[in-house]
């Protein structure tokens, strides 16, 4: 997907947050803690796995920004989000990929707290995102582990492919237990 403003990435990261909770409300409590054949994780771990990236994300694009404002970078008028991310992006999008382990779920976090843990977080980036728009969010980046180099706007990206990501897969861990 090709974004023109700050403005549409938060918008489509909160229709796919909207999502992932109008699935969520569809799992019983029997099914949450479910291990399924084929998966690495149960839904409660999935959930808890993107509470802390979600978290990580949003540190890392305030970091990033931070820097461009003590800089005197500010914003200019076209979004830049690279090919080489967009195309690394749709790849990973299509394989299994191992967690690193700062990101691994416990297993211990009730997916309620979990989602409060992604709400707190959703406020936090409400709160910056002004920063967004007043510095230069491509002039410094952070390494992602499988993607290399990414601005605060392709973090923020990322942020939201990812959850729509472990969206499909609590969609196929659900499909196979409730077969």
């Amino acid at each position: 997907m090709n974004f023109l403003s700050i403005d549409e990435i938060f918008s489509e990261n909160d229709r796919i947050h909207s999502e992932l909770e109008a699935l969520l409300r569809t799992v019983g409590d029997a099914h949450v803690s479910k291990m399924v054949d084929g998966e690495k994780w149960t839904v409660q771990q999935v959930v808890e796995h993107i509470a802390i990236v979600d978290e990580g994300a949003s540190k890392i694009c305030h970091k990033l920004l931070s820097r461009a404002r003590d800089a005197g970078s500010t914003a200019s008028d076209s979004l830049v989000i690279g090919d080489k991310f967009m195309s690394g992006a749709a790849e990973i999008d299509q394989i299994k990929v191992e967690a690193p382990e700062r990101v691994r779920p416990t297993g211990k976090i009730r997916i309620a707290d979990s989602l409060n843990r992604m709400e707190d977080n959703r406020r936090y980036l409400s709160e910056i995102k002004p920063m967004f728009e007043a510095y230069d969010n491509a002039v410094y980046t952070f390494p992602h582990p499988l993607l290399g180099e990414l601005t605060a706007t392709e973090w923020l990206v990322m942020k939201g492919g990812h959850e729509a990501r472990h969206t499909r897969q609590i969609e196929r861990i659900l499909a196979k237990l409730l077969r």
